[in-house]
């Protein structure tokens, strides 16, 4: 089972590792959700299925913070603030060379292929084109590999954003992200964490903020 962050009644936050999908795909590999709920399920000794409900998704080569909800409550309340744009997320990422300014602010035009699952910049009037946006800042830079560790701050959750908004808003592609112009990693995983999430708690509106350390996952 993974590392639980925070947990109460109507949610559950854990991290996510590299490579492991959050929910079922093509592949046939066991997925956050269905191991989160054998793990409530045998804790719990509940009978009968767990509700488990899917807020938000991180890439499959992505790891961190993934916050899923464990009431139908919890599942409405949660979805209403990632639509609202309430909920602040941070990433963290490390990049092959060093940005030009070292902070500042990237908005692209987006269209995903979903034959090739990759995402293109394009023009505003595109068909299906999505607007992103997001901040970014520098947090070091390693001379000697020629790799910056960035801060992201992203105002939308555009699939594949922040991954083409480093290599074609950037022009520094994240370590080991080969869909976007990055050389290999040995374990196909790309050098991307969810480090940050705050929300209000769905039933007593508290403020939760989870954070992580990039080491727990970089």
């Amino acid at each position: 089972m993974f590392k639980i962050l925070y947990e109460d009644n109507h949610c559950i936050a854990i991290i996510k590792p590299h490579n492991i999908p959050v929910q079922g795909d093509q592949s046939g590999d066991k997925d956050v959700l269905t191991i989160v709920k054998e793990f409530i399920k045998t804790r719990d000794s509940k009978p009968g299925n767990v509700f488990l409900g899917l807020i938000h998704r991180l890439d499959r080569p992505v790891a961190g913070i993934v916050i899923l909800a464990k009431t139908s409550k919890g599942a409405s309340r949660l979805s209403e603030q990632f639509r609202a744009h309430t909920i602040i997320k941070t990433y963290t990422a490390i990049v092959e060379g060093k940005p030009k300014q070292e902070s500042g602010e990237i908005i692209q035009w987006l269209v995903k292929d979903h034959t090739q699952n990759k995402v293109t910049v394009c023009k505003p009037d595109t068909f299906n084109a999505k607007k992103a946006e997001l901040n970014y800042k520098l947090i070091s830079y390693d001379e000697k590999n020629n790799q910056s560790t960035i801060k992201i701050y992203p105002k939308t959750g555009r699939p594949h954003q922040i991954r083409v908004a480093m290599s074609k808003g950037l022009g520094c592609p994240i370590v080991g992200d080969t869909k976007y112009g990055a050389k290999a990693s040995p374990d196909k995983s790309i050098a991307l964490c969810a480090t940050g999430l705050e929300f209000d708690q769905p039933v007593t509106k508290e403020k939760i903020k989870l954070t992580i350390s990039p080491n727990q996952c970089l």
